[in-house]
């Protein structure tokens, strides 16, 4: 049996957030993962061979960047443990269906003169929509740098706000209404759709008004920001904060049980019946619809397995993974581009159809939303000299129609040829000869990889209104503490939700060492 102050069940980034916040505050923690390496969808992995670094899940880090955890460098990840952030330009290149293009710069005077050509008044729109974004920006970051009822909501925040009433309005409408309200040419539109698709949300979903405006301001101001070296090397300076803190890892170590004295967690159990005890509780970042499964039903109760039960674990992924020995290049009237993210958008109608196809369990017939990922345009560390790494990430159902899960083993690699010819209808040189490696991963294969990432979803469940703030994961149990006295849960399933972001992990922190009797603040200045 192993022993700590606490016991951290699962490797992700937002839970190693959470050790590390503990391990400042002199707490033990050992921390377990089913998988070989730690980072959850936080990893860079050479699954293509020796020197092409490939990102498996994450890419874009921009989110965290706003995090105290970052902004302020509290832990010390950037200025002792080697983390560093490149914010390419251009922001992103996206093509659309009857071949036009838009590429999004850091400058917003390029950005918007690149929609004017299709609208003024979309341009006008545009750079409107970036300004608006930042009289809602402290107040989005105050919402998200706390618990849930440890920091004022953004209801509380925009009460006396001049233009609060607006704001409510847009947090309430889909990302679809917001979109066609402030934009009128089908090509930005699509564009913008693009964008707020990037949380892998259907955009017709009531409570994602916020997405054009939250997805696209930050990439204006700050790119699509990547770790150099490396989506991994946020993981490697947590883990190298925790290593220094004395924190033990175990991996390969499956999580089967929770270990409970009378009705409190007292520790976890592993497949290969090893006990982990934390005296002081346990951190989870094991998913919500398995984490009911580790205990007596009674233990939970009615309301929560209630939430849990009803609970959207969100959209499938499907990944095609290329090591190349050239970028894919887009041919535009303008001239060659290429861009660190890039893809292919459809028609609004087609973005908004195609998440209602996944949702209704269909495989949509055409290609809406692409996402083309060539980090090594910026990072030439990630793969041997000239050569690249490149992620198409497309949304997907995870059981097929006629042929169930099942039947994506002798599918994937026909829609991985139509994602790969939907990019050759606008990057010709990227031919056969320039792939070198392919691997291509389905709902059920990310899955397998990762027991987190139910069905293939990986951003910890949909983040329409039903499932968003008080009531994330389970209306009455948003603030990281569980049903189960000692359990805390962090990660993609607590507020605000999936991608690299840092908050559930800082957020848990914050509910753990209050009830501790400590402080954040206190424990930053030591």
């Amino acid at each position: 049996m192993t022993a700590a102050d606490f016991v951290i069940a699962g490797a992700g980034h937002n839970s190693l957030v959470t050790a590390c916040y503990l391990a400042k505050a002199g707490y033990s923690c050992v921390v377990l993962d089913a998988r070989p390496i730690p980072g959850g969808g936080c990893a860079t992995e050479d699954i293509l061979g020796p020197g092409y670094g490939i990102d498996t899940c994450s890419t874009g880090h921009t989110l965290i960047l706003q995090n105290p955890l970052i902004r302020l460098d509290e832990l010390g990840l950037v200025g002792k443990y080697g983390l560093s952030y490149l914010h390419p330009d251009p922001v992103a290149h996206v093509a659309m269906p009857d071949g036009e293009q838009v590429t999004m710069w850091l400058d917003l005077d390029a950005t918007v003169a690149e929609i004017a050509r299709y609208s003024q008044e979309d341009a006008e729109s545009y750079a409107r929509l970036i300004g608006e974004f930042d009289e809602l920006r402290p107040l989005l970051g105050a919402a998200r740098s706390g618990p849930i009822g440890m920091a004022p909501s953004m209801k509380d925040l925009l009460r006396d706000h001049p233009r609060g009433g607006i704001w409510m309005r847009r947090m309430a409408m889909s990302a679809r209404d917001v979109i066609l309200r402030e934009f009128k040419s089908p090509h930005v539109r699509a564009f913008m759709g693009w964008m707020a698709f990037q949380t892998a949300v259907p955009i017709d979903q009531a409570g994602t008004g916020l997405l054009p405006y939250q997805i696209t301001a930050p990439r204006q101001a700050k790119s699509w920001s990547i770790p150099k070296g490396g989506s991994g090397r946020l993981t490697d300076a947590l883990v190298g904060f925790l290593s220094s803190h004395g924190a033990e890892f175990h991996y390969e170590a499956w999580v089967e049980s929770l270990i409970l004295d009378g009705n409190r967690c007292v520790g976890v159990r592993t497949r290969d019946g090893r006990d982990f005890r934390g005296s002081k509780g346990v951190v989870s970042t094991i998913h919500v619809k398995h984490l009911v499964d580790m205990a007596h039903k009674d233990a939970w109760g009615e309301d929560f397995l209630f939430g849990v039960d009803t609970y959207n674990v969100g959209v499938p992924f499907f990944a095609t993974y290329l090591a190349t020995s050239a970028p894919p290049v887009f041919e535009t009237r303008h001239g060659p581009r290429s861009a660190v993210s890039a893809g292919y958008a459809g028609w609004i109608e087609d973005l908004v159809q195609s998440g209602r196809d996944i949702y209704d369990g269909r495989l949509s017939d055409d290609v809406a939303w692409l996402l083309v990922a060539t980090p090594t345009l910026v990072d030439p560390s990630r793969a041997p000299d000239g050569h690249h790494t490149v992620k198409f990430l497309t949304h997907v159902v995870h059981d097929l129609p006629d042929a169930g899960p099942s039947g994506w083993e002798a599918s994937k690699e026909a829609l991985a040829e139509r994602l790969i010819e939907v990019v050759r209808r606008f990057c010709p040189g990227f031919t056969d000869d320039k792939i070198l490696a392919r691997i291509t991963k389905s709902p059920v294969d990310i899955e397998a990889l990762n027991p987190h990432m139910i069905r293939g979803a990986a951003h910890g469940g949909d983040r329409s209104i039903s499932f968003a703030g008080e009531q994330r994961p389970v209306p009455g149990w948003a603030q990281h503490r569980m049903p189960i006295p000692g359990l805390y849960q962090t990660g993609g399933t607590t507020h605000p939700g999936g991608s690299i972001t840092g908050y559930p992990g800082r957020n848990a922190a914050m509910v753990m060492l209050k009830d501790l009797g400590e402080d954040l603040s206190r424990i930053m200045d030591v």
